[in-house]
């Protein structure tokens, strides 16, 4: 099967799959899951590693999130509120929840609102970090009226009032068991953070950080009929090829996560006749970020701190429009997008390529154009004086440090990048690191996407939903990550402007999808021409599932393991 009839028909396909009846709880013996990256914690709230989010998607749950559709579902509520059913204020200032009655935690005592309650105080303690902070941006306050009724209130009229609570980067979290863990105390709780009790079809039995999981089916579940696995392994580590060859090719696992790798090489995997690829395309962007501050070892603790009032926090040249424009001039996309993806990707210049009705149609990359770059840098002064093939900016030069996760297809994306960048006249230096190390959460190491201790950085990102409008706040100026909130936060390339602030500001108080939509574009221009990111490619999520694992629908609008306690063994 091309990887093309993948793209089209696998969604319907995997629909007909979770029609079909599911076993008792517990009768289908056990599923495993390989995500080559492997996740380092179970607290979503301290890591925004998408293995991290979606490990712990089986475990703890949010009130209300996204189906394959991108569609809004109640998950722990009735119902979604909306202002014709009363659940959202007429002057949109708050949003009433109402939790099913009966829920409990997997210990067997009650879920309430006060959970929920304390779950946002937990995000918002100004004296911790929060790696989801940004799905609370504008509330002012959580009141818990009786134990199945949660209103949020926010500082003015909120069209989108969707964020806090929905989605798996924002579920909900024990009182009970995380009441000793808020603010700085927060990445100390190693019980609480690698072993949450939650409301989700399976508990953590024992979990090795980077190495695996044990689960076993939560016996408390709201269904008493699911999941239908009594046990899961959740194998974490190596890499896409190897996961790949497990499901399609071995059989030995069940389901096999982010398959990073060129279309040939899915084309002669599903040739193994074990497991089926699935794919769809939702908002995921491959992308560099370019750090706005300064990361120089010799500024000791304000490294990748842009805001150091003793001076010299700014990037010494990554910050001129000169510098990052022609950076971004001088890559081949449509080249990249040829050797890395095929049919699973596209050129993109954005940030926020999906929903469509958000998809900037201002900005224009598909062309290389190095001649065009070479100018624009002569233009601006910045050459090369002394000879040695490497430019300065006021007597700095031009030297890169771009790192990324070890992956194949990221590696190759590196030397292309490098051949290109040192042809300008960019030196560049190039550093992989281990996927888990890269992507957890460890305010301790030295090497992960939020502290940025390099020049230029490349990953792929998304956002839950099918409104970016918690995801474009990973622009505001207070959102970057600093030692003092534990290095979280999503502002990784520290980018800060005003305007920007303001203009998010404006969308959290805009109505109707035409205007949002229009607002989201701006924000996207200003992130992109300013020099926050240079978007490479749009990415088709790729898995791949044992032919005899049944239920899986591929969800690019919410965590991949959405519907798990759905999953169940076919012949």
């Amino acid at each position: 099967m091309k990887l093309k009839s993948v793209l089209m028909t696998s969604a319907a396909a995997a629909v007909a799959l979770a029609g079909m009846a599911a076993a008792e709880r517990g009768s289908d013996g056990e599923v495993k899951i390989i995500y080559w990256q492997a996740p380092s914690i179970l607290n979503p709230f301290l890591s925004g590693g998408t293995k991290d989010v979606e490990s712990a998607s089986m475990i703890i749950e949010p009130l209300a999130r996204y189906n394959e559709k991108g569609e809004l579902v109640p998950w722990l509520v009735t119902e979604i509120p909306t202002v014709d059913n009363g659940g959202v204020s007429a002057d949109l200032t708050s949003i009433t929840w109402k939790i099913t009655p009966g829920l409990t935690w997997s210990d067997g005592t009650a879920f309430t609102s006060a959970d929920v309650a304390f779950t946002y105080e937990y995000c918002t303690d100004p004296e911790g970090g929060c790696a989801q902070v940004t799905k609370f941006e504008g509330v002012t306050s959580v009141e818990t009226p009786d134990a199945l009724t949660v209103v949020v209130n926010f500082a003015g009229p909120t069209p989108n009032p969707y964020g806090p609570f929905v989605g798996g980067e924002s579920p909900i979290l024990q009182k009970a068991q995380f009441e000793q863990c808020k603010g700085a105390a927060a990445p100390t709780c190693t019980d609480q953070n690698f072993g949450p009790v939650g409301t989700g079809p399976f508990v953590v039995d024992e979990f090795k950080p980077n190495d695996v999981i044990v689960m076993s089916a939560n016996p408390n579940y709201r269904d008493p009929a699911k999941p239908a696995f009594a046990k899961v392994t959740f194998k974490g580590g190596g890499d896409a090829t190897a996961a790949g060859r497990a499901v399609m090719e071995t059989g030995e696992f069940d389901y096999a996560w982010n398959l990073q790798l060129a279309p040939d090489v899915i084309a002669q995997m599903q040739e193994g006749g074990k497991g089926t690829p699935v794919a769809g395309f939702g908002p995921l962007v491959e992308r560099l970020m370019l750090n706005q501050a300064n990361p120089d070892p010799a500024r000791g603790d304000m490294r990748s701190v842009k805001d150091d009032p003793a001076g010299g926090s700014e990037h010494p040249f990554l910050g001129d429009p000169a510098v990052y424009k022609a950076l971004s001039m001088a890559i081949d996309r449509t080249l990249l997008v040829e050797i890395g993806y095929g049919q699973a990707g596209k050129v993109t210049c954005n940030w926020v390529p999906a929903p469509d009705a958000f998809n900037s149609t201002s900005m224009m990359c598909d062309t290389q154009d190095m001649e065009g770059a070479k100018k624009l840098l002569d233009d601006a002064g910045i050459v090369d004086s002394d000879g040695d093939g490497v430019r300065e900016k006021d007597g700095v030069p031009l030297k890169i440090l771009y790192q990324t996760s070890t992956n194949a297809v990221r590696q190759d994306f590196q030397a292309l990048i490098k051949g290109w960048w040192e042809e300008l006249g960019v030196a560049t230096e190039l550093r992989n690191i281990n996927a888990s190390v890269f992507f957890g959460g460890d305010p301790g190491s030295p090497d992960t996407f939020q502290k940025f201790f390099a020049d230029v950085e490349m990953y792929a990102n998304t956002f839950n939903g099918t409104d970016p409008q918690s995801y474009l706040g990973n622009g505001l100026c207070d959102k970057a990550p600093r030692p003092d909130t534990q290095w979280q936060g999503e502002n990784i390339s520290r980018f800060c402007m005003p305007e920007f602030d303001a203009l998010h500001a404006k969308l959290r108080d805009t109505a109707g999808i035409e205007a949002r939509a229009e607002i989201g574009k701006q924000l996207n221009d200003m992130m992109v021409q300013n020099g926050g990111m240079i978007p490479l490619v749009h990415r088709g999520r790729l898995s791949a599932h044992a032919n005899s694992l049944g239920g899986v629908v591929l969800n690019v609008w919410d965590s991949e393991l959405w519907n798990v306690a759905d999953w169940h063994r076919i012949d």
